[in-house]
Formats: C-alpha cells, sequence, structure tokens
C-alpha cells in the first residue's frame, strides 16, 4: 500500500521538475476512444483501499513517476548550466550531503554535441568538485582523445552529484532526489547524442534494468537524442580486456556525429 504523504510529495517534486524545465501540462481527454488517433486516452484507475476514487490526474502522474512517459509540451526555452548550479547550491535532499566535500556539478561546454552521464562522484572528483579527475577521468580523456575530440568540448557530469561513501553504489533514494537536476542539465545542452558510462549512467536515464552488457553497443533513442550505453572507465580499470568493446562503441558514437556534419 502506498503513503499517501509520500505519494503526495512524489508527485510535487515531479511537477517542480516540469516546470523548472518549462513544460505545460496536456489533460488527457475524457471519453476518447482507443481508435481516435492522436488524441490521448485514458485508462480506469486501479482498485484503492480509499472509499473514494482516486483523481483522475493522480493516474496520469503516477504514470509519469513509473516511467517518465509524462505528456507534455515545451512552453518556452530552457534554463541555462549556471541557473541549474545554482538552485543545487547547498543541497540538502539526500543522506550525501552530510558526508561530501564538494558538489560535483558537471564540467565542460554547455553547448557539447556529445555529453557523457556517469555514476557519481569518486574521491578524487569530491575533493576538486569536478567530475572524471582521478584516474578513471584519465581514462576517459584519452577514450575522447581516442576519437579526435577534446575533452573541453563535451559536457561531463554524473547522476548523483554527490559522493557516495566509499564509493559504493548509488542508492534508490539518492537517485530519486538528484535525477532532475541530470534531467535538467540534458535540458540546457542539448547534446546531439549522450554516451552513459556504466550500468547506473544508462538504466537511470532508460528507465530499465536492464545490465549494461545487452545495452551497450547500439544506438538507442531517449527524448528526442540518441544514445549509447558503454563501460565506465573505473571498470576497464579493473578489466582491460574490455577495452576494445568501448573503442567499438566510441567509433559508432565518431561515425554518427560525423553524419551530423
Amino acid at each position: 500500500m502506498i503513503d499517501s504523504d509520500d505519494f503526495g510529495k512524489e508527485i510535487l517534486e515531479y511537477l517542480k521538475l516540469y516546470r523548472d524545465l518549462g513544460v505545460r501540462w496536456v489533460r488527457a481527454a475524457e471519453n476518447s476512444k482507443p481508435q481516435d488517433a492522436g488524441r490521448a486516452t485514458t485508462r480506469s484507475v486501479p482498485a484503492s483501499t480509499s472509499s473514494s476514487p482516486a483523481p483522475a490526474f493522480l493516474f496520469a502522474v503516477q504514470k509519469t513517476v513509473a516511467d517518465t512517459a509524462a505528456v507534455v509540451t515545451p512552453a518556452g526555452p530552457s534554463e541555462s548550466l549556471e541557473s541549474i548550479r545554482a538552485h543545487l547550491k547547498g543541497c540538502e535532499r539526500c543522506k550525501l550531503s552530510t558526508g561530501r566535500k564538494n558538489i560535483v556539478f558537471g564540467a565542460g561546454n554547455p553547448k557539447a554535441e556529445l555529453m557523457f552521464v556517469g555514476e557519481a562522484p569518486g574521491a578524487d572528483e569530491d575533493e576538486q568538485g569536478l567530475p572524471f579527475v582521478g584516474r578513471a577521468g584519465q581514462l576517459l580523456t584519452k577514450i575522447i582523445e581516442a576519437i579526435g575530440i577534446n575533452r573541453k568540448d563535451v559536457f561531463i557530469c554524473n547522476i548523483l552529484k554527490c559522493r557516495p561513501p566509499g564509493n559504493r553504489n548509488p542508492e534508490t533514494d539518492e537517485i530519486a532526489a538528484c535525477e532532475q537536476f541530470l534531467f535538467r542539465q540534458i535540458a540546457a545542452v542539448k547534446p546531439r547524442i549522450i554516451c552513459a558510462l556504466g550500468a547506473f549512467g544508462a538504466q537511470t536515464l532508460l528507465k530499465t534494468a536492464e545490465p549494461i552488457g545487452r545495452l551497450r553497443g547500439k544506438l538507442l533513442d531517449y527524448r528526442g537524442v540518441k544514445l549509447m550505453a558503454t563501460f565506465h572507465p573505473a571498470y576497464l580499470l579493473r578489466n582491460p580486456n574490455e577495452k576494445r568493446r568501448v573503442w567499438e562503441d566510441m567509433q559508432v558514437i565518431r561515425k554518427y556525429l560525423d553524419s551530423l556534419h
């Protein structure tokens, strides 16, 4: 049974997210027929333990929370990275705020065609406040340069903006609290292609539980742009034999970028 207070807070967070992204809600047509092509259709609300039925709009929001397939229409230009950074300043939305040294917002070209999304900051990133500056970051730089792109010409960020203790995996509540800023960063940068580094990056963006080994190697669609999932550089440091697969993935990215010009 879903706690009504928690669910209400979750609804509000998502409504705030879409408001910040500059979108407006389009009300689904009531009593629309499935055969009416191009029109929104409603679905029956699941049975509730409450005596009164849930309002119709709650079902639409619940579906959005479940699979991020909100029915929205752009209502203006997206915000800048600097305004997002200002909104994130001093963030205490999850428990990671108590142990961090620095928020690691992201770095690079604010209008990059290629955007990298990793998992979370490590010790070096937490110390410097910059993404991918440790050993994994040095390898990522070499990977980027290997396809003829300068690191300063891409934008790099993580799902989480604060370091998990001991570099453990991100937890569900931490992702839920932080992913809105990632989505806003993507909307601000407007990349032509996103490279998701590792399972958490790919699974968070694609809303899937598929392992990275099945997701990598092919261009996927993500909100109107292409997405390539590949292994995280930290994984490559432990498994150097997988570097060839990452090289193949990066070649696909390079060819796609070349096709745009």
